[in-house]
């Protein structure tokens, strides 16, 4: 018998962590000469800026399914290629094996925020500071490492009780 988990990303809180982290790496490279090239890294809430996360969000939570694929619990039969939106939230629902270890359930959940906001933040720093890109690419997939060794725990046999 199948367990069914359910892993919620809460998108807000992805762009905010996108933003964020674009924030931070902008503001340490910052010295007396780069003002515009600092200011150009890191991503905010004007239109262009939030189409191009949530595009790449979009892009990251499709390639996130496609790894959960053999657990993902969906009646899909058609996709579509729009935006993510920038608020509510993703509902992954995993059938995953009866003797799966439940107590990885927020090694899944941060794994996968993980890996959407790292492979987000390549895609920015592609375009605005690629010199930074590669370390996001790395870490987005360590995040995938991480996330497959959290869908692979499992918990020991036990014995059943003598009656």
């Amino acid at each position: 018998m199948k367990k069914s988990i359910s892993i919620t990303l809460d998108i807000a809180e992805i762009i905010f962590d996108i933003q964020n982290k674009t924030y931070l790496t902008g503001r340490s490279r910052s010295d007396a000469l780069s003002h515009e090239r600092v200011a150009a890294m890191q991503a905010n809430d004007d239109e262009e800026n939030l189409d191009q996360v949530r595009r790449s969000v979009s892009t990251a939570l499709a390639q996130l399914k496609t790894r959960v694929g053999e657990y993902l619990t969906v009646d899909a039969t058609s996709a579509r290629n729009s935006l993510q939106e920038a608020a509510g939230s993703v509902v992954l629902l995993l059938a995953m094996p009866s003797n799966y270890n439940t107590a990885s359930l927020e090694a899944i959940a941060a794994s996968a925020h993980d890996f959407i906001v790292a492979r987000a933040v390549a895609d920015w720093f592609v375009i605005t500071d690629k010199s930074d890109a590669s370390d996001y690419a790395e870490a987005a997939e360590r995040a995938l490492s991480a996330l497959d060794v959290a869908l692979c725990r499992r918990v020991r046999p036990r014995r059943p009780a003598a009656s």
